[in-house]
Order: structure tokens, then sequence, then C-alpha cells
């Protein structure tokens, strides 16, 4: 959907998906700290209007942010200031609606208030790069909702060109050739699964497999090259995307011990990708 704009110098981007889960289900996945982290990175929200509100990325890649809107389970509205360098804030709302069946409706808008074109690019890559999380938010909610969880986002530069890389990336991880509802097995030393795969997406701009990994503990896995151009911004799902072709690993843990799990897998992950893919 193309970006929008009004009188008023406000220009926004919007998304509305459909969900699994109660609204107190999907609240918990959405507008809290542990929720975030069980389906898109490592966060902290601290529940109140004003409180404050972080994305961590890793490598020193964070957002921060402040809550301007708090009615659960219903509406949370935050806004960030350091997305970018000069660029005006960013506001984001998101909306949860019940629906029959136990299933809900989450729409996010993301807002700026500018009478410049100049960030539209940024904006508009919000919306490019949130779809691939909504499919892990799908499938967290649908087999993870409300556990302890621990995770992290690596990325790093490719130094080939992008479907090569994307080639590479798969063979490396026995995931080649990869259908969905098959089961695959990785042998790597620093992080060995049995997963089910449940996505397979790829277009001019964006390839990713998204698996769930069955043993030797239960988790997810997400992983795939993306093309991105342009300016650097430390937006959202942006942080880390360099100009270039760039491989990304998304490892999602869950249980008590979720988040030591975690933290012992990124070192290994990072150093995995840079060594591997040479950027």
């Amino acid at each position: 959907m193309p970006i929008k704009k009004d009188d008023t110098g406000k220009r926004w981007v919007e998304m509305e998906l459909l969900v699994p889960g109660t609204p107190e289900e999907v609240w918990h996945a959405i507008a809290t700290g542990p929720g975030y982290t069980g389906w898109f990175v490592r966060s902290e929200i601290d529940a109140r209007v004003g409180g404050s509100l972080t994305f961590d990325f890793g490598e020193g890649a964070v957002s921060h942010g402040e809550v301007t809107a708090w009615d659960p389970p219903r509406r949370v509205a935050y806004e960030e200031r350091d997305w970018a360098d000069g660029a005006p804030p960013v506001a984001t709302e998101i909306t949860v609606t019940g629906r029959d069946g136990g299933q809900s409706v989450v729409r996010m808008v993301h807002s700026l208030f500018t009478s410049s074109d100049e960030w539209d690019d940024q904006i508009e890559s919000f919306e490019k790069g949130w779809p691939s999380f909504f499919a892990v938010l799908r499938l967290y909610l649908t087999h993870f909702s409300g556990r302890p969880a621990g995770s992290f986002f690596a990325t790093a530069p490719a130094a080939g060109e992008s479907i090569p890389t994307w080639a590479a990336l798969c063979d490396a991880l026995g995931l080649a050739g990869a259908t969905v509802g098959e089961e695959r097995t990785s042998t790597l030393a620093h992080d060995p699964w049995t997963c089910v795969i449940e996505r397979v997406y790829q277009d001019n701009h964006e390839r990713y497999v998204l698996a769930r990994v069955t043993s030797p503990s239960p988790g997810i896995l997400f992983t795939g090259t993306n093309e991105a151009k342009g300016k650097l911004s430390d937006g959202e799902v942006n942080v880390g995307r360099r100009p270039g072709t760039n491989v990304s690993v998304a490892r999602y843990y869950y249980g008590d011990d979720a988040s030591e799990r975690a933290a012992t897998a990124e070192a290994a992950w990072r150093a995995w990708l840079k060594q591997t893919f040479g950027g």
C-alpha cells in the first residue's frame, strides 16, 4: 500500500492482519517486552503512558521510544525519536480487535509529521519489512503464545550477489529446496536442530525460510537475505540492514532457560555469518 498524506503534513503507512489468539493473547505479543521478544527482537516496555520502550537488534543497534497510549487489550501507541539521524519522530499505533473463532485483527500505523518527502523511502520500508516478521508472529501465537522467550536477531553484509548468497545460505543450513511441511535437519556445530518448514518466501527484494524447530528444544528459526538500498537508518525493522545484500538469522527459544540459550547462541551465530559470507 503506498504512503498516504494529508494537508496537515502527516504521512503514514498502515497494515492490517488477521492472527490467531484472543485480544488478551495478542496484546501480550504486541504490547509487552516478553511478548515482542518471542517473535520480533529483544524488547523492553514500561507498561504506562510515558513509559520507555526499546527494541534491541544487537551489536549496539537499539531503537528507543516512549509509550504515548496504553489501553489494554485494545490500543497501544509509541513514538521513536532516534530512528534515523535528523529525521522527525515516527509515531506507531497498534490496535487489536477480537473476531470469532479465537482470532484477532491487528492494525499497525506508522506516521511522520513533516512537509518534506525526504523520509518517504524510509517510512515505506517499514511497510515492506514488517510482513516477514508478521509471519513469525502468527507462528508464535499458534505454538508458543505467552511462553517465556529468549531471542536474537543477527545480520551481516554479504560479499556476493543476492541470488548466489541466498543459495549459499540455504546450502549451509540444510534448507536448499525446502518445501512447506517438510522436515529438515541441520548439523551446524553451534546450533543443530530438526525443524518443520512453515513458510518459504522469495521476491526481488527479500528471500526467507521460516521454520518451527522441534528438537533439541522447541523454537523458531527465521533466516534469509534482503537487498537494501538508499541511506541507512536506525528505525525498527531497518536496523542493521546496509545497502547491498544482507544475510540475517533470527532465533527464538522458549522455556524457563530461553534467555540463557539465546545469549549462548548469539555470539556463535554472529561469528558464523561474518565468516561464511565475508561482507
